[in-house]
């Protein structure tokens, strides 16, 4: 396990009061909310969590089930007494939900899921841990190429428990651009297909800061600090004016190529964790940054709707314009792979981004407590 911060540097949200004591009244909501909406989303039928909570006719509904989202959750949820947790998890602790999970893990064909759900067992010691490893290294043994993201949690998989970095280390670092400071969506990026291979999305830069964050913080390689803190930096750049975590960049410039959806996890989850946590391992203090990421969720100016329902424990998804079958996206894709500069701005007049998401998942709110009671 990572060796906690000290003890004399302040929580999270005391940092962020610091200079923004709004926006930690705010993360301070956030939390409450998670506490809220968890137990809602809990399937005692299924043993884990729901897909998403959404709004339909008859009110809102359960959906599904996410074995990524079960390990997500897990993440978050030890940092919470035993008593929260059981009230979250239908009587189980933390600790039990996760040994049933490891119980039945080489079932489980999902490299990501079992990235996470290793990571989690890492975190809280959990005494099942080798399983969840042999069967994450025979997930990765078989694969020749992996998506970025899985790259990253594998890499703060075994950090946390204490392995070898090496490969995964490599794995990951061979995504990255050097020219822009962003990582592809495929580690090797050859293996994206060509007409979209220039494009990352937001979380193939979040999690790759954390990851190298926290392998820095153990293994004090210099190059991982750099490079994570050349994305971080990158990210930070083309933050919108209002908070936004914009949605798909350029792997070749480091522009900004569909702005929407913004989601409310990057502001208030995603965002968070990976620039604390390379705080942490001795990278730049972007607090500023973290907090208008924040505030965007109860001031985001594409929309008249509340974005947060303390009593039913809900942040909603995202805010997003109207784009049938993701066309304005593929088309932005398609057309800057041909040139980088070209974005078809008139789109934006067409299809403004109004729309709002009426649904919640369950990974949203553990990364919430992840992000804003954890510590790397």
């Amino acid at each position: 396990m990572i060796t906690p911060a000290s003890t004399t540097l302040a929580s999270r949200i005391d940092r962020i009061a610091q200079v923004d004591p709004a926006a930690a009244i705010l993360a301070r909501r956030v939390v409450r909310i998670a506490r809220v909406g968890l137990p809602r989303m809990y399937r005692a039928d299924r043993g884990g969590f729901a897909h998403t909570r959404r709004r339909g006719p008859d009110g809102l509904e359960l959906h599904g089930t996410n074995p990524r989202y079960d390990a997500i959750v897990l993440l978050g949820l030890r940092f919470l007494d035993a008593e929260a947790q059981r009230t979250i998890l239908g009587g189980e602790t933390a600790e039990a939900f996760c040994g049933r999970l490891l119980s039945r893990i080489e079932r489980e064909t999902d490299l990501g899921a079992v990235a996470l759900l290793a990571w989690a067992a890492a975190e809280m010691g959990h005494p099942d841990l080798e399983r969840g490893l042999r069967h994450l290294e025979r997930l990765r043994s078989a694969r020749e190429a992996v998506s970025t993201v899985e790259a990253a949690w594998t890499l703060s998989a075994l950090v946390a428990a204490g392995r070898d970095v090496d490969l995964a280390r490599r794995t990951l670092l061979r995504a990255f651009e050097a020219r822009s400071g962003l990582f592809a969506h495929s580690s090797p990026p050859s293996a994206s297909p060509w007409i979209r291979r220039h494009v990352s999305c937001f979380a193939d830069l979040v999690y790759p800061i954390q990851a190298l964050a926290r392998c820095h913080a153990v293994h004090l390689e210099r190059t991982d600090l750099d490079v994570a803190v050349r994305c971080a930096e990158a990210i930070c750049r083309a933050q919108g004016e209002r908070g936004q975590w914009w949605w798909h960049y350029d792997l070749r410039t480091g522009s900004v190529i569909e702005r929407y959806p913004v989601y409310s996890v990057h502001q208030d989850g995603m965002a968070p964790m990976a620039l604390f946590d390379l705080e942490e391992a001795g990278g730049p203090r972007l607090l500023s940054r973290i907090a208008n990421g924040l505030t965007w969720l109860e001031r985001a100016p594409e929309c008249d709707d509340p974005l947060l329902d303390e009593k039913e424990g809900i942040v909603w998804r995202k805010v997003a314009r109207r784009d049938p079958r993701k066309m304005l996206r593929a088309l932005r894709a398609a057309t800057s792979r041909f040139h980088p500069s070209v974005r078809l701005t008139w789109l934006d007049r067409l299809y403004p981004p109004r729309f709002v998401d009426f649904e919640c998942r369950p990974y949203h709110l553990g990364w919430i407590l992840f992000a804003w009671l954890g510590r790397s």
